[in-house]
């Protein structure tokens, strides 16, 4: 293994970040490029969990005339696509991967089961979670806390369109200040959109730190890995 600053990680990944300038749908480019820095830190040793969600495919917000419930489960169901898109994607490069769904179908995917995951991790294969918690009303974001917990990550690394925590918006406030480091009771006091707050809470309780960093840079991926101070710590 080479000197790597975590051993076991979970990597929560939104929908749009596969959909790229196509803001919908998945595109090939993109989604290539993230997997290839996944390869690269599997290559180094390191155990690999990915949260996908499924923005690019559907949001709760398309179905506001909907009931909620229904919706939600419509989005499980998209994130279940991009799963398999990343699947296919890594085991192309050799990686091997199990997808894993806590909504069962079993034609394509593996129920979730932590033992199962944790051994998976153990035998160097990236597990990709989706469906979220498999619970309407609970948020891609709460499933990455929930599963970084449940196999011992040692730290979620969540993706974003901006390169780390700022103190509003910084593509609608110019004088929005990034921060290096914040705990996660100030994001809550201070209701800054990193993760909702319920996945927000879980971390904090369960002392899982999170990097959060831009993914429009995949090779952020590494570098975090190596120990490089990329985007926002919080802890």
């Amino acid at each position: 293994m080479e000197d790597v600053k975590y051993k076991r990680v979970l990597l929560k990944l939104s929908g749009e970040a596969l959909a790229g300038d196509n803001k919908t749908g998945v595109y090939a480019e993109v989604i290539g490029k993230i997997c290839d820095e996944i390869k690269k830190v599997v290559e180094m040793g390191v155990q690999v969990g990915i949260v996908v969600g499924g923005g690019n495919f559907w949001r709760g917000r398309y179905g506001h005339q909907m009931e909620r419930t229904t919706s939600d489960y419509m989005g499980m169901l998209a994130t279940a696509m991009n799963g398999l898109a990343l699947q296919d994607t890594l085991e192309a490069r050799g990686i091997k991967t199990r997808l894993q769904t806590a909504i069962e179908m079993r034609q394509i995917a593996e129920p979730y089961i932590k033992r199962k995951a944790i051994k998976h991790l153990e035998h160097n294969r990236v597990v990709i979670f989706a469906c979220g918690t498999g619970n309407p009303y609970f948020t891609t974001d709460t499933a990455a806390a929930l599963r970084a917990a449940e196999i011992d990550a040692e730290v979620i690394l969540l993706a974003k369109t901006i390169d780390g925590v700022y103190s509003a918006d910084p593509k609608i406030d110019s004088s929005a200040v990034k921060y290096d480091k914040i705990s996660y009771i100030d994001i809550l006091n201070k209701d800054l959109k990193v993760m909702d707050s319920t996945a927000t809470s879980l971390c904090r309780d369960n002392n899982i730190p999170l990097r959060v960093f831009a993914i429009a840079e995949p090779e952020n991926i590494v570098k975090i890995i190596k120990g490089e101070n990329i985007g926002t710590v919080v802890e």
